[in-house]
């Protein structure tokens, strides 16, 4: 075995492909303490912000997704990707990785495209119910294809397909929500006897969902519940209003999510792969609002896989007009709050980072 292990990572765009990719480095830098990392990002993304803090060196290319309608930007996309192609390329020949791994994202594509030129074994991680076509393609060079759902095998060599989940934060594998209930009732200003709705939209915030909690606040005070809503950061000035209301605590953003699932009763939530991992380990009653304007429509197949378990409930946005009934029937049915629980807690994949760790030491041969 050589002196030294180079690690290639690519993913980010959102939190989705980003904190998975950084929860894999970091189970690699603690079984190999002198390994090497380099991630590869794309400009102007969370990414470029978000893996330093981390601890990790980031390299940029100039790439981005292709829109649904004909724009300057699409007609710019073939020029950025054959840059992109060729930047990877050359960050690859100076940092001689030996392993290549991509969590999904506009950079992963080009990085582990070049990577397979270069003959680097390659591992994606693919976290949705429905792949993009980035991964459809990636998946027919890849070595091994780490999935979080079944029946993958519709869209990947059947051989190359492990199940092993999504990573999650490693602080909710410990949660103990009774020990810290008290924690959160502190910090988000709870009542201890009224029945806590966690709010969740993204970082960035969804608009459908703000809009709904907004014109629901009337509703929520009739039913006596309390919300932590997290609208998002570019929400905030709008709804941060609602705040001096009683009741409701509006946050742009929560860092403390572990004790926010901890102080909640029912989850309100859109259903990005992340997001829907990390539900399925909390294990609370959990109403999906998928967002419809993501690539394939992915949101709307996640939490369809899990509503068609019994394990949550799937609310599209074009039936909004349906919650306040149910939400209603929902917190007034205590048999089946426990029953989405114990469905949803059934789903859950708590190791899938060392399961995918371990899927790579096999391409380095460890």
């Amino acid at each position: 075995m050589k002196q030294s292990i180079n690690i290639l990572i690519s993913g980010g765009g959102t939190g989705g492909h980003i904190y998975p990719a950084i929860a894999i480095a970091n189970e690699l830098k603690a079984r190999y303490p002198d390994a090497n990392f380099l991630f590869v990002g794309a400009k102007d993304k969370m990414e470029m912000e978000k893996v330093p803090q981390a601890g990790y060196e980031i390299k940029g290319l100039w790439i981005s997704g292709i829109q649904r309608k004909l724009t300057l930007k699409n007609l710019m996309f073939p020029i950025k990707l054959i840059d992109s192609l060729m930047k990877a390329g050359r960050i690859i020949k100076k940092f001689k990785p030996d392993v290549a791994i991509g969590t999904g994202g506009f950079a992963s594509g080009p990085t582990l495209m070049a990577a397979h030129r270069k003959r680097i074994p390659t591992l994606i991680q693919e976290q949705n119910s429905f792949p993009g076509i980035t991964n459809k393609h990636l998946g027919k060079k890849a070595k091994i294809i780490c999935v979080a759902y079944d029946n993958l095998e519709r869209f990947f060599p059947a051989e190359k397909v492990v199940k092993t989940g999504n990573p999650v934060r490693a602080s909710l594998l410990s949660i103990h929500v009774k020990e810290k209930i008290k924690e959160a009732v502190k910090l988000f200003d709870l009542k201890e006897k009224k029945k806590t709705i966690l709010i969740l939209g993204g970082s960035l915030g969804a608009r459908k969902i703000n809009e709904l909690i907004e014109k629901n606040l009337p509703f929520f005070e009739e039913q006596e519940v309390q919300l932590i809503w997290q609208c998002g950061k570019l929400y905030y000035d709008q709804y941060k209003q609602h705040d001096e209301k009683k009741n409701v605590h509006v946050h742009a953003f929560i860092n403390q999510m572990d004790l926010a699932y901890a102080a909640a009763d029912i989850i309100i939530s859109r259903a990005g792969a992340s997001s829907v991992s990390e539900l399925c380990i909390v294990g609370k009653p959990t109403i999906f609002i998928p967002s419809p304007n993501v690539a394939e429509d992915h949101q709307t197949k996640n939490a369809k896989s899990i509503a068609d378990k019994h394990a949550a409930i799937l609310l599209r946005e074009s039936e909004l007009d349906t919650f306040p009934i149910l939400f209603e029937t929902l917190i007034k049915d205590e048999g089946k709050q426990e029953s989405l629980s114990e469905n949803i807690k059934e789903l859950a994949l708590p190791n899938a980072t060392n399961q995918i760790v371990n899927q790579v030491e096999k391409l380095l041969n460890l």
